[in-house]
């Protein structure tokens, strides 16, 4: 992928609260369910932000929006309990017209402010021309939406003085990891947490409910991430971009 040097996550003490903000329900547990697995074991507090209800999401449904969005969140709920995590926040952006405006940047500060994470997991904001799923719009809006919130948005208490009003106070996110990036840094061994992904994945009956080949394909894609760090072949992993935000 890179020659960038690659390390292995290892417990940090100094990450006490975690929250993964992406597009869609499902976005998380593809692309890091297991890492999510993995932190709340070791005692981390994470939470989840999704930016839409995936209310576009299943090309042959025939439920109304409002329909789908309902079935969605109550999905995205039971994945998110199989890998520890009780604490969602929906956006509700219409699915499929997602852009790092202002007004989601404030949305997202908005929740950044809230649960003052020490780390901020997200969606890669830029364009893969060698995989084009991987960069649908929405993720990289979200992505960058995202990034541009933790700064300087946030942090700033000059950025959005009606958060302030709300009782706000800026809070500054020191760690982002960005999933789905082609020149990670840091990967996750999920080999023990593995299982807790793929009952997180099967939970999002509507969009994967017919995919029998659901847990070959991840145990390959993770394969492959575990092997980018130099892990031994039986290992699985997820990948990342870690910056240092502080």
């Amino acid at each position: 992928m890179s020659d960038t040097l690659v390390k292995v996550y290892s417990t940090d003490p100094v990450v006490a609260r975690a929250l993964a903000i992406v597009a869609h329900p499902d976005d998380i547990d593809f692309g890091m369910a297991g890492t999510i697995a993995t932190l709340t074991r070791d005692g981390v507090e994470v939470s989840y932000c999704l930016v839409t209800s995936g209310d576009a999401g299943g090309d042959a449904s025939t439920h109304t929006r409002e329909e789908r969005s309902a079935i969605r969140e109550a999905e995205q709920t039971a994945a998110a309990r199989a890998v520890g995590v009780t604490h969602l926040t929906f956006l509700r952006w219409p699915d499929g017209q997602v852009e790092p405006t202002l007004e989601l940047r404030k949305a997202i500060s908005r929740v950044i402010r809230q649960r003052r994470p020490d780390l901020v997991l997200t969606q890669n904001p830029e364009r893969n021309f060698e995989r084009i799923y991987a960069s649908h719009p929405d993720h990289m809006a979200a992505g960058e939406a995202t990034l541009r919130a933790v700064y300087p948005d946030a942090r700033n208490p000059h950025a959005f003085p009606e958060l302030l009003e709300e009782g706000l106070a800026p809070h500054a996110v020191p760690l982002v990891w960005v999933g789905g990036t082609t020149t990670p840094n840091l990967v996750v061994d999920i080999t023990d947490t593995f299982e807790d992904k793929i009952a997180a994945l099967r939970s999002h009956v509507s969009q994967v409910g017919d995919r029998e080949d659901l847990e070959d394909t991840m145990r390959a894609w993770a394969g492959a991430n575990a092997q980018v760090a130099g892990l031994a072949t039986d290992r699985l992993g997820e990948t990342f971009r870690a910056i240092d935000t502080a």
